[in-house]
Parts: C-alpha cells; sequence; structure tokens
C-alpha cells in the first residue's frame, strides 16, 4: 500500500528513534500533524517556534541524541532562525522540518511563503527542499546522519504541503552514502601530528590543556581524566567544556577566557605548550590574539578542520575525532614528570593568591551566593541549563561542575532566552535528572511564553529567576565602560510580579529576598513534584568578576575592590 508524504515522513522519524516532537501546527504542515495524531512520537505543544528549536537544542545537548521540531511555514519557519543558529554555534544535532506551500506556488509570494531554505543556509550544517515524494525517506535519513556526525550541528528540511499528500512506496534506506560528505570517524592518517605532540608535550615545562565542548560531543570525559591524572598537565575548560572534568580536582584551572579564574588565565598566558582539545578559541577566551599565549607552541586536536589555525596560529594540527586522539596521545605520552613541578607550584601560587570571591555580607543576595548553595543542595549532579547574561557567568563560575552534559548555555550565539525553553527540553531527554534552569529576569521575559508548556506536560523543571532589575550585563558594561549612563538596561519598573505571573499558570511560584530565606526555598523547590519557579532578588549592581575587558590581553584582569 503506498503511503502519503506525510506518513512516510513520521514512519522515518520512528525509525530514526524520535521519541519527542516540539513544535506548534499551521496551514501547509497540517496533514503531518494529522498523521503525528496516531504516531507514538509524543509531540509537545510550545507556545512560540523559538521555544520549540530551544526545546529540540536543549533535548540534544542533554542526551547526545538529536533533538526534532516540526513547525508550519512563514512566519514559523522565520521564528525558529534564532533556535537554528543558537544550535550551529553550539554545535548541537537539531532537525528542524519547516511546512511550505505547493511546489508550484514557491517563488510567487503565496501567502505564508518564505525562502526559509535561503534564510538559514549561513545559520545550518545543511539543509533540504523536498521536491519529489520518493526523496522523503533518503532525506531524512541524510539529514539525520550529517547532524549527528562530524562536527554536530542542525538541519533543516523544507517540506511542502502537495508533497506531504502525494503518494508512494515506502523504502528505508539501509545506509547513507552521500558523495560530497564523507566525516573523518576513526583517528587515522595523524599519526605523524600526534608523535609530533608527542615530541612537544616532552619538551615542555609549563604545558596546560585546554578543552572545550568538542570534547563533550565526543564522549571524550574517561579519556581527558586518564590523560590528566596520568601526566599531571593542568586543565581548563571553557563554558561549554564545562563538566567534562571536575572542577574540584587539584588538576582543574576551572574556566578560562573574559570571565575565567585569574589562574587559569595566567596559566594559559605563561605556558609554553597550549593543548586545545575541542575548542574554538574563540574571542571570550584569547582576549586579545595578537597577545593570547605569547609563549606557546599550540597543538590543537578537533574533528573540524576549518576550526584549525582558524583564529590563532596553531604548530601542531591533528584533525581528529577527540576521543580518540587523546587517547593514543596518552598511550604515547609518559607519566607525571619532576620537571614539571615548579610550574605546579606557581600554579597553586596564583590559586591561593586570586581565589574566586563575591562580596557576601549582610543579608542581601549575591547571585552566586545563590548558585552557590544550588549547588551544594544538588550535590552539582544536577543538569543545570541558563540563559545569557550575568546569572550565565556566575553559574559558570560557583556551581561547580564535575560532570559532562549538566551544563546547558548559549555559548556561541548568547541567546537570551534559551535558558528556559533548553530546559524543558533537558528535562524532557532526562526525566530521571534534577533539571535547574538559572535565568536573569530579563532574559527569562524573553521566552516565558513556555511557562504553558511546562505547566501542560507537568515538566518539572526548577527555574531560579536572578531578578537584580536591569539586563544586568549590559549594565556593568554601561557602568564600567559608559559612566553609568544606563541607556535601556532598566527594566525593574516594567517587570512584572513574576510570583503573580508563574502562579497564572498553576505552577508553584516562590519569592526570596533574604540570605537566610535562600536555602529553604532552593529545598522546597527541589522537593516540589512538579515545576517551580522561584524569583530571588539579588543585588541590584554586583557586577562579575574577574573580568577581562575587551581588547585586553589574556592576563590583563579587572577584579572586585
Amino acid at each position: 500500500m503506498k503511503l502519503t508524504g506525510a506518513e512516510i515522513l513520521i514512519k522515518c522519524l520512528e525509525k530514526e528513534g524520535v521519541e519527542h516532537i516540539f513544535g506548534l501546527p499551521g496551514g501547509v504542515i497540517l496533514p503531518t500533524y494529522d498523521v503525528l495524531y496516531d504516531s507514538k512520537i509524543k509531540l509537545i505543544l510550545t507556545k512560540h517556534e523559538q521555544g520549540a528549536t530551544h526545546m529540540a537544542d536543549g533535548y540534544a545537548r542533554a542526551t547526545g541524541r538529536p533533538g526534532v521540531c516540526l513547525v508550519t511555514s512563514g512566519p514559523a519557519a522565520t521564528n525558529t532562525v534564532t533556535g537554528l543558529a543558537t544550535a550551529y554555534m553550539d554545535s548541537v544535532p537539531v532537525v528542524c522540518i519547516t511546512g511550505q506551500v505547493t511546489t508550484n506556488a514557491i517563488g510567487s509570494d503565496a501567502f505564508q511563503e518564505v525562502d526559509i531554505v535561503g534564510i538559514t543556509r549561513p545559520v545550518t550544517k545543511h539543509n533540504f527542499l523536498i521536491k519529489d515524494v520518493r526523496d522523503i525517506a533518503r532525506i531524512v535519513r541524510e539529514a539525520f546522519f550529517i547532524a549527528t556526525t562530524g562536527k554536530p550541528g542542525p538541519v533543516l528540511i523544507d517540506f511542502p504541503v502537495d508533497i506531504s499528500r502525494a503518494k508512494t512506496d515506502f523504502v528505508w534506506p539501509k545506509d547513507v552514502f552521500i558523495r560530497s560528505y564523507q566525516p573523518q570517524v576513526e583517528c587515522q592518517g595523524v599519526e605523524g601530528e600526534i608523535r609530533k605532540a608527542v615530541e612537544l608535550i616532552r619538551a615542555s615545562k609549563r604545558p596546560v590543556l585546554y578543552v572545550g565542548g568538542g570534547a563533550i560531543i565526543s564522549g571524550a570525559e574517561k579519556e581527558i581524566r586518564e590523560f590528566v591524572e596520568k601526566t599531571g598537565i593542568p586543565i581548563t575548560t571553557t563554558i561549554l567544556g564545562l563538566g567534562i572534568f571536575p572542577e574540584t580536582h587539584e588538576s582543574s584551572l576551572r574556566m578560562l577566557g573574559m570571565h575565567g579564574t585569574h589562574f587559569a588565565n595566567y596559566a594559559v598566558q605563561n605556558s609554553d605548550v597550549l593543548i586545545g582539545v575541542g575548542a574554538r578559541f574563540d574571542d571570550r577566551v584569547t582576549g586579545n590574539v595578537a597577545k593570547f599565549a605569547p609563549h606557546a607552541k599550540i597543538i590543537h586536536i578537533d574533528i573540524d578542520p576549518a576550526s584549525i589555525s582558524k583564529t590563532v596560529r596553531v604548530h601542531v594540527p591533528v584533525v581528529s575525532d577527540v576521543k580518540q586522539a587523546i587517547k593514543k596521545l596518552s598511550g604515547l605520552i609518559a607519566d607525571k614528570r619532576s620537571d614539571m613541578q615548579e610550574w605546579l607550584t606557581q600554579i597553586a601560587a596564583w590559586k591561593e593568591k586570586h581565589p574566586m570571591k563575591y562580596e557576601n555580607t549582610g543579608q542581601k543576595i549575591h547571585p552566586a551566593y545563590m548558585i552557590e548553595k544550588i549547588g551544594e543542595l544538588t550535590k552539582h549532579q544536577a543538569i543545570v541549563v541558563t540563559g545569557v547574561g550575568q546569572h550565565q557567568m556566575w553559574t559558570a563560575q560557583w556551581y561547580q561542575f564535575d560532570r559532562p552534559r549538566t551544563m546547558l548555555t548559549s555559548g556561541g550565539l548568547g541567546t537570551m532566552g534559551y535558558g528556559f525553553p533548553a530546559a524543558i527540553g533537558a528535562q524532557l531527554g532526562r526525566p530521571r535528572d534534577t533539571v535547574v534552569c538559572i535565568e536573569g529576569d530579563g532574559s527569562f521575559q524573553m521566552t516565558m511564553t513556555e511557562l504553558a508548556t511546562a505547566a501542560y506536560n507537568k515538566v518539572p523543571v526548577k527555574t531560579f529567576i536572578l531578578d537584580n532589575g536591569y539586563y544586568g550585563m549590559v549594565r556593568q558594561w554601561q557602568e564600567l565602560f559608559y559612566k553609568r549612563r544606563y541607556s535601556g538596561s532598566v527594566i525593574g519598573p516594567t517587570n512584572p510580579d513574576f510570583v503573580k505571573l508563574v502562579g497564572a499558570y498553576g505552577i508553584l511560584a516562590l519569592r526570596v529576598r533574604q540570605k537566610k530565606e535562600v536555602v529553604p526555598a532552593i529545598k522546597k523547590a527541589l522537593a516540589h513534584k512538579g515545576p517551580v519557579v522561584v524569583q530571588c532578588l539579588v543585588s541590584r549592581e554586583a557586577n562579575v568578576y574577574p573580568m577581562v575587558p575587551a581588547g585586553n590581553a589574556l592576563d590583563q584582569i579587572m577584579d572586585m575592590a
């Protein structure tokens, strides 16, 4: 019996193991939603398409499996662009399916028609416009393959409504072969580079391991830990690399970069060999590129050849899956060396002289205190999802992550509003884990429409709004560099009563005003079986420190007085 294109699409998604689809229907995608009605795949009906893409993204980051969203054409399709760009910048496997007008109407400015393939080409790993019902199974198979292999990323499938109604035989492709896309999956052809890396490391006196999100994507936590414990080389991570290595370990330098630790930044700047693993050397990490790691020979291990020497000159490029390359490197490298002791002593001195700190006096709540207590009460085992702003940096600094896929945040694009919907997706993907969402009052309001999604689906995300009445990071920059001229950053007078607002959705809402209320509120939120939102009225003009101002070298650091 022949199947419609819509039936084929849903059957393909079932064969790919899809369990949840995030989205909402509209005209040209209705034939597909009609088939979805009878599918075992669970639809999570969202209130906005941006929320759907962030949920798919959070689901993917938390589980390692691709997230899927399904929306209609026109404005629904364009609403996914921010979420796709967020996933693209952070290499997250998302498959986004958009409805499209009939094939004979494409290009005619039909109702709710946009060239979503053209619009999203810069922010997707690949995209498809299905023109023949016989191509659906092949395209879906290829889309999932592209999204999840090599350097992962979002893939868009544009699905015209006439193709969804057309019929053909269903043939599931057993294998995927794309002549122009042959991602490297084995650590082959890089033996020479691995040997050069080993020689540099052996000759070094001040090595540092710098690890990014690519190591988490690769599943290399065991290999990274074994390498560090075998060699004694200190490790620092990017914000997306948090959790690859326990931050409480003596070899951990914690996060580097603009809001990284003094000792991580000093170590990188004074290193003689820097081993970059699954990281992009982005501007928030390097500071002034011309002054970055000036004494270091740089080894860069990454699956994406385009990332190597894109920002900084690399002396030894290793194009490989991170997990396999580190395993090979570890097998050839020597154990801890006595000649590195002077370096480790210097790092210990930096740690003692420049500890992480914040002002913790009186009953006012410093945001870092709130996050520190959330870390303690969750035993640092929760999946933590953040929006973007000061709260994001405080979370990276103070939660203390010790396992991978537990810090989910928009690192590359810096998407405000990412946190709450992504937390919903993460919780649905990891239902047995505690999922904590840490948001700012500005970031939360960008996607708080998804309170309805959390309430209806009883998604037990614990959300903490650090409410300071500002777009906090903007205000911090205006304080430091624009003479406190707070242009457009004051939002407190326009904020809603979050407790009343959240309560209107039938979600438990709490308010915390003083430090003594913090621990009881966190305990109550964690004990509650359903979703919870805690509004925490924090110090209004607290700043994130340490801070490397734009244009400075990584060791030119501002700190609290």
